[in-house]
Order: C-alpha cells, then structure tokens, then sequence
C-alpha cells in the first residue's frame, strides 16, 4: 500500500519524469532532516552578521531538504527534470493538508528565485523576510521529523 493522499499527482510526477523511484531510505530522510537542522542554526547565524541573502538561501534549503525527506523514505526524488519544484508538488499532494508550513513553499521558493538571481529592480531579502524563511522552515523540519517518527509512511 502507499501514501494515499496525493497519490495520483505522484503518479503524475513519475509519469512526467520529475520524480523517479529508487530505494526507500531512512537513514537518507534523517541525514536530509539533520542538514536542515544545521542549515537553520547557520541562517540563524547569517542573520545576525547581515548576510541576508544567504540566510534566506539556508533556510530555504532547509525547507527543500525537511520535504525531500518525506520523499526519500517513500522511496521518491526529485529529477532533474523536475527539480525543487516537484519536490514542492509532491509534498503539497500528499502533506500540504495537514502540514501548514509546506504551503509556504511555493512563496519561499519563488522569493529566494529571486534573491539568487537579482536584477536591478529586485531588492534583496530583509531581515523581516528572513525571519520569515527561517520559521517555516524550523515548522517544516519539526513536521517531517514528527511524521517521519510516526512511521506514516510507506514506500510507493
């Protein structure tokens, strides 16, 4: 049996080649969720110094890795092809009902787009938006690592 909620859009996914199968790893879902933790203590730390910029990145990399997690235990990643947006579809689908913070993805995925990749016109993150980031990200880990100690899941 697999996770129910959002099985058709991973169906979808793996179709589309975004997301391919591959063994299911705990370990690689508690390793992810350990890089998050550390990911968050270093924007934290960026934060305070005024590397705005690359405190929004950790934090949304932390909030990447926290969803990648639920996938690698299920024995799903993101491809290429599809990348941190397929990660951020396939979590939706199955966790963006009961996991308030992963509907923050799209928004924290799209603010850090453009924080990597300024123009003249784009301002780059304040310490506010910073802030932000760093929160939905620590909501999001502490989510995964819950479900994950649940042992919800199963492999797809």
């Amino acid at each position: 049996m697999t996770w129910e909620p959002g099985r058709e859009r991973i169906a979808e996914l793996l179709a589309a080649t975004e997301l391919e199968q591959l063994t299911p790893s705990e370990e690689t879902a508690r390793r992810l969720l350990e890089d998050a933790g550390r990911h968050l203590a270093t924007a934290a730390a960026a934060l305070e110094t005024g590397d705005l910029a690359g405190a929004y990145q950790l934090a949304y990399d932390a909030l990447r890795k926290s969803a990648a997690s639920l996938l690698a235990v299920q024995g799903l990643r993101a491809t290429s092809r599809g990348g941190h947006l397929a990660v951020q579809e396939a979590v939706l689908a199955q966790f963006g009902s009961m996991v308030r913070a992963l509907r923050a993805f799209g928004r924290i995925r799209r603010a850090r787009n453009s924080f990597e990749y300024p123009s003249l016109t784009t301002p780059g993150p304040a310490a506010e938006d910073v802030t932000d980031a760093i929160t939905i990200a620590t909501q999001a880990r502490d989510a995964a690592t819950t479900i994950l100690d649940q042992r919800v899941l199963t492999p797809w």
